[in-house]
Formats: C-alpha cells, structure tokens, sequence
C-alpha cells in the first residue's frame, strides 16, 4: 500500500474586499451609457434632492428628476448596485441648517429622510452639506461666525439619521477637498463624531482651485488632492472610509496680463468681494455640454496644446489670457498609485456620470483603473488533498 501524499490541487477561493465605485448621476446630465461601461459600479447617487424637502410637513410625494427603478434598470448588468438619494449640494445650507437647530428638527428631518426611502426604495443617501460651519455658497453674507454652532451641530444630525434608517441603510457624505475648508468642521476635534456613523466619505479632490483664489493651480491635481486625501486620514477617517474624486468637467479662470509662469499666474478679481457672487471671469462646463461660444477657441487651443507638468494637465491661453483646467486619461491613471494605491483607499468617485456623455472616455478610464487598482480580484489557494 502507497503512503498517503499530500498533492496540492488548485481549488478556486475568493479573498473579497470590501471596494466601493460610486457615481453622481445628475438631473442636469441624466445620460447613461451601455450598460457595459456601468457592471462595475457599485453606488449611483441620483443628485440631489433639496435640504428643505426634509423639514416642516412631510411631503405626500418626493420629487426627483428620475426614480430609483429606472435607473435601476440602467444597470441590467449590474444587479447589485446601490440606488442612492443625493440631499442638498452647492448652495443648498437652508435645511440643513434649520433642521440641526435642535433636537426636534434633527429627529423630524432624520424620520423624513427615512420617509422618503420607504417611499423611493434607495438604498441610502448621500449628504452634501456644504459646508456645515461656514465657507459655503453664502459665506460673504452669514459670516462663519454666525454658523460655527453648527459643526458640533452636524455629526448629531447625522447620528439622528443613522438612528432613523438603521445600519442596513447606506449612509455616506460629500465632503470639501480644500485645505481651508477642511478645517472648519473636519478637524481631529470633529471627525471622530462624525465618521462613526458614516459608511464612506466622499472628498471633493475637485474645485481645488476656485473663484477665491487669486492665483492660478490645478483645480485637481496631483499634490492637491494627496494633500486633501492626507489631512483627512490624518484627522481620523480610516483609509477603507475614504472615496477620491474625479471630475468629468473642465474649469477655466481669466488671469492678468503680466504672467511669468503659467501656474502660479495672478488671476483677474473672480467674485464680488462684498457679497461674494460670481462676476463671470471663471467657470466650468461638462463634456457633455455645448462649449460656450466666447470660449470656444480658447478651448480647442487648449485641448490641441495641453500641457502636463507632473502634477495635472493645463494650459494657459496667452493670446485670450485664460487658464485651464482638467483631469486626462493619462493624468487620471497617475493618481491611482500615487494616491489611491499608497494611501490604501476605500474606493474613488467621480462627478458625473452624464457629465462624460457622449463618449465617456474619463468614465472608460476609471472603469480599467477601478478593475486594475480596486476591485476585488479571485485568489488562487491550494488545499491539500490525500491521494492512495
């Protein structure tokens, strides 16, 4: 009789890691590709719905651009993807702001939101609260000062919510990308509070360079989001929280005349220093919209004459005096080791999904990085097994 040997045969086991996919699906660009391009993603927030639908009387009915299956549908190829209801976004403090008040409002608002998900069937929301303690859209007009009650105001919002939906219910959050906005409400001090009840963050690693500067930079580069993604670990979010973000858009900034380095140029005065409003000398527009016709030629200069400086693509139109910026295949797939792969990161987003219509290129893009970088891979392991 043979002795027993241990022979090692190939047995097929899964080592699964949690990794997330999220996409922002917006009424303003509500275009989907072929399903195809979506089988990997695994979060679709539909944005937004208004802050103030949350307070007051509860709505009979809760309006939004789509509903959760039809787009649902869109995913036929990717059944376990989750249906999430984006709440506020940029400008959009007012029910926030009355809701986190006191604890009354907190509750009516948490059992409202819970309301409108029994009601639409999503999966969970997604809070863009921007900014809870100053620096938002009205910053000029209610001083952070004034608001500074709210960032103890915010984390017990969002665990009133927590308490209303339960742990099954997805709950994630927008969070600012800028050094000088981080601070405010997402400090060591805060974040502890915050993120316990959070299932992810996303970090806006966009708009880094906006109409308050007063000098040229990549709106998301490189070093800028590294620095953002930092400080947010740095002050509590575990890396596994973490999304970073891309953005399906292009900015553009008009500068003064006497620059000596493309970036790093001094811009020309981009918001009204009383009031803060825009005054039109900077901007954006997605892929999927018509390029504006005073900028049209600039454009198409910039898109034949882009230039990459190892942080991020750019290029500054000397004739038109216009700087611009945006994220590239090519500088999209730098970001992935540098930041996503060495900082050990939960999953990446990107605003919009629409916003990348009609060839979602950046969306082709981030699917073969999300496949490369994040999605959870079979491993082969060998069992032993006894042969006679």
């Amino acid at each position: 009789m043979r002795t027993p040997l241990l022979v090692l045969v190939a047995a097929m086991a899964y080592v699964c890691q949690a990794s997330r996919y999220v996409l922002y699906l917006t009424g303003q660009h509500p275009v989907f590709p072929a399903d195809v391009h979506l089988a990997d993603v695994t979060h679709v927030a539909l944005a937004f719905m208004k802050s103030s639908s949350f307070i007051g009387k509860r709505p009979s009915t809760w309006d939004l651009f789509t509903s959760v299956e039809s787009v649902r549908a869109k995913f036929s190829k990717n059944k376990k993807v989750a249906v999430m209801i984006a709440i506020g976004g940029w400008g959009d403090t007012n029910g926030f702001s009355a809701a986190a008040a006191s604890q009354m409002g907190r509750k009516a608002f948490a059992d409202n939101v819970k309301a409108m998900l029994d009601y639409t069937g999503a999966d969970g929301i997604d809070l863009d609260w921007e900014y809870p303690g100053g620096n938002g859209e009205d910053y000029k007009k209610i001083t952070n000062s004034e608001k500074s009650w709210e960032v103890g105001a915010y984390p017990k919002l969002l665990a009133e919510i927590r308490a209303a939906i339960g742990p099954d219910k997805i709950m994630s959050a927008a969070v600012p990308g800028k050094p000088v906005d981080i601070q405010v409400a997402f400090t060591k001090d805060t974040l502890a509070d915050t993120i316990k009840h959070l299932d992810f963050v996303n970090i806006m690693t966009y708009d880094l360079f906006n109409r308050r500067d007063n000098v040229t930079m990549h709106h998301t580069g490189i070093d800028n989001s590294l620095v953002a993604i930092d400080t947010y670990l740095t002050n509590g979010v575990p890396p596994e929280k973490a999304n970073l973000g891309f953005a399906f858009y292009v900015k553009w900034y008009r500068t003064e005349d006497d620059c000596q380095e493309p970036v790093g140029c001094k811009t020309v005065l981009m918001e009204d220093p009383k009031t803060g409003n825009d005054l039109g000398k900077s901007g954006s527009f997605s892929w999927h919209d018509k390029v504006p016709k005073d900028l049209e030629k600039s454009f198409h200069t910039a898109l034949d004459n882009r230039v990459w400086d190892n942080d991020g693509n750019y290029y500054w139109d000397v004739e038109e005096k216009i700087f611009w910026s945006w994220d590239t295949p090519a500088s999209m797939a730098e970001k992935f080791p540098i930041i996503v792969k060495s900082r050990k990161l939960g999953g990446v987003f990107a605003w919009g999904l629409g916003e990348d219509a009609d060839a979602f290129l950046h969306l082709k893009t981030l699917n073969a990085l999300y496949r490369k970088y994040l999605k959870p891979k079979p491993k082969s392991t060998r069992t032993p097994k006894d042969e006679l």
